[in-house]
């Protein structure tokens, strides 16, 4: 086997490595000694048999005997000489065919091979690398991120200290450069001068080092810093961060719109271009019942409705789309048309009185209970453990100690009374687990869920919660916001709006004509052209050359319509 001399300088060059070659070459003086040793055995026992060999020949016949070889052309005649014979092939089974290769494996091969990883691992990106984005941790946000970025035509590269994981991350198709974070050769092998953004998403006292350390360098590039604990924001920005997220108190946010929209409320849950989109829950409402197109909603409020939420699912909204009880339905207009319909619904009056039910009271559970009593609601709170729980006593209405899989604790939690559930634990097993017993002990109530690891989605969704949020999802869907210049506009897990120029293959057509729902799924919300932008979409509608069309849809749906119509998306801010 030939080893580079590049490489082999690396593996004498590291403290630890030459520690293990001269491991390496203790075991070998060792073996050599045990080698002599039977050599000077053997000529004691040849000459006690009346044979004469050289030293030489000695030596010879205990290296083949210790190999195993043991050609037979010098033999021992005696039982003692075969004895000796015996424990010097068993000495050398051991010493030469297990001790020996696992020692040069552990302590030359290994550390060659390593070498040759960390040599595979880059140190900085292409001169004329532009406008791209740094990450400075690889985990599921910045997973997430790189997908809609590269999605997006935008380059990623993320920092790994470590050479091997680096490496690896290489193999496996992400950008990736090895570097300390708080040095700037790091960032400077990075080209930060001439980057988009930079994401500090590790630790909170990890990301205040690497905002310091990148001020340094770049005085006007936007940093984003994800925050662990509110208390750090300050911190973050006076260290020079450009926007700190607290991204567990906007998740929980986030999943108590989802709580209040299943208890009657409208809840708004982005804009743009002067235009809200919002959602409210069907149940005991004129709407329920009723398909899409028999709800007049258009023409009495001036509403668009664009989905439905069923089973955690968004479904486009056709004329004839049922709308059922359990349905939550998104609508697009304008501040005046959400006000004439929130007065239609019964959370504009007053309440049944049913409260939400939040289970887990940590830094989630916390933030949807501050937000759902600002909405003015009822909240109950339950948690096993008595310090977190105290974090929302005071602000929920009732607050209860106890494990949620006993069933006497829910009830007394008023599980009987209420219509909606949030599980804001951190365990995605747990929160598996309750949505399973949940809906079994009340198939009608409203499970609304938190989840940590996006593969846990379609579970939680069997388990049979209806509406799903996850940290990582919310996380990256922030910072592309961010990088894209709207606002964030968290409609589900997946579902994203967006808006992408029409494809030559659909102008001049009616709107009728373009069949993108049936098509691909995605909902079209508006489409913007001739300097406007028109919400109350018709069939009969032109598709002017040069328009923009802003759709409702997940990725897969988006992947549909570029190969059905060849749109190329938009990264433009709406």
């Amino acid at each position: 086997m030939r080893f580079p001399w590049s490489d082999l300088a690396d593996i004498f060059g590291a403290g630890e490595l030459r520690q293990n070659i001269l491991a390496l070459l203790r075991y070998i003086v060792f073996l050599g000694v045990v080698i002599l040793l039977f050599a000077v055995l053997f000529q004691a026992i040849m000459v006690h048999e009346g044979q004469s060999h050289s030293w030489t020949t000695g030596v010879y016949w205990v290296v083949i005997t210790m190999s195993t070889l043991g050609y037979g052309d010098v033999v021992f005649t005696t039982d003692l000489g075969r004895l000796f014979s015996v424990a010097v092939l068993i000495s050398g089974v051991v010493l030469m065919l297990v001790v020996l290769p696992f020692t040069f494996i552990r302590f030359f091969y290994a550390p060659w091979l390593e070498a040759q990883v960390r040599r595979r691992a880059p140190r900085r990106v292409p001169a004329d690398v532009r406008d791209h984005v740094i990450i400075t941790r690889h985990d599921e946000i910045a997973a997430g991120i790189t997908k809609q970025l590269r999605h997006r035509g935008i380059s990623c590269y993320v920092i790994e200290p470590d050479p091997q994981k680096a490496a690896r991350l290489l193999h496996d198709g992400s950008f990736v450069v090895t570097g300390e974070l708080d040095s700037k050769t790091t960032y400077a092998g990075l080209q930060a001068q001439q980057a988009r953004l930079l994401l500090a998403n590790c630790e909170d006292t990890t990301n205040t080092n690497i905002t310091l350390t990148v001020r340094e360098m770049c005085s006007d590039l936007p940093i984003v810093g994800i925050v662990e604990h509110v208390d750090s924001t300050d911190i973050l920005e006076l260290s020079g961060c450009t926007h700190v997220l607290p991204l567990k108190v906007r998740l929980g946010e986030s999943l108590a719109n989802r709580v209040s929209a299943g208890l009657g409320e409208l809840d708004v849950i982005g804009s743009f271009s002067g235009l809200q989109i919002a959602e409210f829950s069907a149940r005991d409402t004129p709407l329920a019942g009723f398909e899409t197109r028999e709800t007049q909603l258009r023409e009495r409020t001036g509403l668009n409705i664009v989905g439905v939420w069923e089973h955690g699912h968004l479904i486009p909204a056709f004329p004839h789309t049922p709308i059922t009880h359990k349905s939550i339905v998104v609508v697009v207009g304008s501040p005046e048309q959400l006000s004439t319909l929130a007065r239609m619904l019964p959370g504009h009056q007053p309440h049944s009185g049913a409260p939400g039910l939040i289970i887990g009271t940590g830094t989630v559970g916390a933030a949807a209970t501050r937000s759902l009593k600002r909405k003015g609601l009822r909240v109950h709170a339950l948690d096993r453990d008595p310090h977190a729980a105290e974090q929302v006593r005071g602000i929920a209405d009732h607050v209860f100690v106890g494990d949620a899989n006993d069933r006497e604790v829910l009830q007394r939690a008023g599980l009987d009374e209420v219509s909606s559930v949030l599980l804001s634990t951190a365990d995605d097993a747990m929160n598996v687990y309750l949505a399973v017993y949940l809906r079994r002990l009340k198939p009608d109530l409203r499970i609304v869920s938190r989840i940590t690891h996006d593969r846990n989605l379609e579970a939680i969704h069997r388990a049979g919660a209806d509406f799903v949020l996850s940290y990582s999802s919310l996380g990256a869907e922030a910072v592309v916001s961010l990088i894209e210049g709207h606002e964030l506009v968290m409609l589900g897990e997946g579902v994203d709006l967006f808006s992408v120029p029409l494809p030559a293959s659909l102008e001049n057509k009616l709107l009728s004509e373009s069949r993108i729902g049936s098509l691909t799924g995605l909902s079209v919300v508006a489409i913007q052209q001739n300097g406007e932008t028109v919400t109350k979409l018709r069939s009969e509608m032109k598709l002017e050359p040069g328009a923009q069309l802003v759709m409702l849809g997940d990725t897969e749906q988006r992947t549909l319509f570029s190969e059905a119509f060849g749109g190329q998306f938009s990264s433009s801010p709406w």
